[in-house]
């Protein structure tokens, strides 16, 4: 490789590339086809998505997929839904995003010491990817942990995430999952787990700001150790 290619950056290329799930490729590209009305006038991005933030980031914060018509609109993690809303709010207010909305990938959003990316990288029918289509992409999170070298602690938002952090470093069996939970995955990551900020744990207060708030104050905490 080209030693004047950020690897980041020739990893994002290799995701955005990529076709290897089929039922995913046609769902992704069939929403991207037919967007909501409230997007009729945007060309989504219909791709899979890479991770993005400061690539000497402390803490890497790994969600499940990208939403329909979310990220698989804007073509970044966690951009352009209620859960994004959700989750840069409460990175902004950690002093981690340098503002507390993210809506394109071009907004301006800034990442201090944080990672954000995704299990699975094609949004999924009914957000339900596969155990197959999570094993595909696992390879892609992997050597992005590898590469965020700087990377101290994952924030595994939901059960999904948290498993298939564990796997992606190699360990088996499921995650001990529980809001607020940490656990170590090997000599230089350890783990912390929060609900993930999804409308529905969100709407019903399974998973509140302050909840939220003290698990990513957990997560700078685990960093820091």
């Amino acid at each position: 490789m080209d030693s004047t290619v950020d690897p980041l950056e020739a990893l994002g290329d290799r995701i955005t590339a990529c076709r290897r799930c089929e039922r995913l490729v046609a769902w992704r590209e069939e929403v991207a086809a037919n967007p909501r009305a409230s997007f009729a006038d945007q060309v989504y991005w219909g791709r899979p998505i890479t991770g993005f933030g400061d690539p000497r980031a402390r803490i890497v914060v790994v969600g499940l997929a990208p939403a329909a018509h979310g990220a698989n609109r804007t073509g970044r993690v966690f951009t352009g839904d209620r859960s994004g809303d959700f989750l840069f709010a409460a990175l902004h207010r950690a002093g981690l995003a340098s503002q507390p909305s993210s809506v394109s990938r071009d907004d301006g959003l800034e990442l201090h010491g944080c990672y954000v990316t995704a299990v699975v990288r094609c949004a999924p029918p009914s957000n339900k990817p596969t155990p197959g289509e999570r094993d595909a992409c696992l390879p892609y999170l992997s050597e992005e942990l590898g590469l965020l070298s700087e990377a101290r602690c994952v924030l595994a938002l939901g059960a999904f995430a948290a498993d298939g952090v564990r796997r992606a470093v190699g360990l088996r069996g499921r995650a001990d999952f529980g809001h607020g939970a940490v656990s170590v995955l090997d000599e230089r990551l350890s783990m912390v787990c929060s609900y993930h900020p999804s409308q529905q744990n969100t709407f019903t207060g399974r998973l509140t700001e302050s909840m939220f708030d003290e698990a990513i104050a957990l997560a700078v905490e685990v960093s820091r150790s």
